[in-house]
């Protein structure tokens, strides 16, 4: 088997240790030095430092929840870093000790058997933090929501029943109110600002319950909880905008895909970067995302066609503003969707809808292009005989004779 990095070595990265092997090939086979080092600062500058003593190009280690991320922080700027996915380098079993795990990471690495995984650069990894970051906070100002609603229930104070949001300025206004102690339902419909479709009658009967002073306490923590989350959220939206600055040309340009708002298109630079070199292709970018079939198949028969296991954060977003893009009249995505949908159903064709925007993406930012719509009538300009024979098909299910002639153009 070919020898493609003599010197190298295999990290096996633990939250308190690093096993360390080094591979020193020679023309008589290969030596291997182990040895554990620990995980903070000074550790790993032992070990970089150890790397170095043995003129090791090349070191590989698995990618393992975050513990990985420093020790790639040390050791970027000594040896060239491959970060594997665990699943792809799996030793046999019945040999799983933390010594054989590193020396066969260095045995896989030397002869070029590790495919690295997409490591973005330290700028998009904070980006990254951030968007990851907000999105969590988001969640949990939704859970507080949902507990206030459920808090008004216990009350008989039916709010969400009139409001579709019962934290838009008037619902605000009603729970600022009833937190303070109002009981009186007149009282709280009057701090109904905008137009709703409820009446005043029925937001009278709605806010006719009972909140007892517990509740008016609890009330008052989630409200005040649900104000620190918006103050975070903006302090993360301020950094995020000033970190993008640099790129905000790229940015706008996918802000203009349908589907893609400006808070989408920010998140998904911070997770796929803004070089597309690192994917050889579209296809590539999409694999790397998951959202492609994967590849089951035994004695000529596909047993399976899930998607494949990707990015979680990116895949999440995607499908969201695909289905927005569904939403948008007279556009190529739209009719995509329907186009599959109506052969393999929604879900099928709403990931569909994600490949698409993924690989426009991708195109965009490879080579700096705006967004161009094909339109609605794409499929049909592109397959004028199959829709042709399809019409030709329905008229004759009609009871009319069809020849069909290409016209001659004139």
């Amino acid at each position: 088997m070919e020898l493609l990095h003599p010197r190298c070595a295999g990290l096996d990265v633990h939250r308190d240790s690093v096993v360390a092997c080094v591979r020193l090939a020679h023309a008589g086979g290969a030596d291997q030095h182990v040895e554990t080092f620990g995980t903070t600062t000074t550790a790993l500058e032992r070990l970089s430092a150890w790397l170095a003593g043995h003129g090791v190009t090349h070191a590989a280690m698995e990618a393992t929840g975050v513990y990985w991320k420093p020790v790639w922080a040390v050791l970027a700027e000594g040896v060239d870093l491959v970060l594997a996915n665990a699943a792809h380098v799996k030793n046999v079993p019945g040999r799983k000790t933390d010594v054989n795990d590193a020396m066969w990471l260095a045995d896989l690495l030397a002869h070029g058997l590790i495919r690295a995984s997409f490591v973005p650069p330290m700028a998009v990894q904070a980006l990254r933090d951030l968007t990851r970051t907000r999105k969590q906070l988001v969640r949990e100002k939704a859970g507080h929501v949902q507990r206030i609603d459920k808090l008004l229930q216990a009350a008989n104070i039916k709010l969400g029943s009139v409001l579709s949001n019962i934290m838009g300025e008037s619902g605000r206004a009603i729970l600022d109110a009833l937190a303070d102690g109002e009981t009186n339902p007149e009282a709280l419909a009057g701090r109904v600002h905008t137009r709703v479709r409820a009446s005043h009658g029925e937001f009278v009967e709605a806010l006719r319950g009972r909140m007892a002073p517990h509740q008016c306490l609890l009330l008052r923590l989630h409200l005040a909880q649900a104000d620190a989350i918006d103050t975070a959220i903006a302090e993360i939206d301020n950094e995020v905008g000033e970190r993008l600055e640099p790129f905000r040309q790229a940015v706008a340009r996918l802000n203009t895909i349908p589907g893609v708002s400006e808070v989408a298109a920010s998140v998904i630079v911070a997770e796929i970067g803004f070089d597309m070199d690192r994917f050889p292709t579209a296809a590539h970018l999409v694999s790397w995302a998951g959202l492609c079939p994967k590849n089951d198949e035994s004695a000529g028969k596909r047993r399976s066609t899930k998607l494949r296991k990707g990015a979680p954060w990116l895949k999440t977003l995607l499908v969201q503003a695909a289905w927005a893009a569904t939403r948008r009249k007279a556009s190529y995505l739209r009719a995509l969707f329907h186009r599959i949908a109506t052969r393999r159903g929604q879900r099928k064709a709403i990931m569909a809808v994600a490949a698409a925007i993924l690989t426009a993406i991708y195109w965009m930012l490879k080579r700096g292009q705006p967004y161009r719509e094909l339109g609605p009538d794409h499929f049909d300009k592109t397959n004028r005989a199959r829709l042709a024979a399809r019409l030709a098909k329905k008229l004759d299910e009609l009871g009319f004779d069809v020849a069909i002639a290409e016209r001659v153009a004139a």
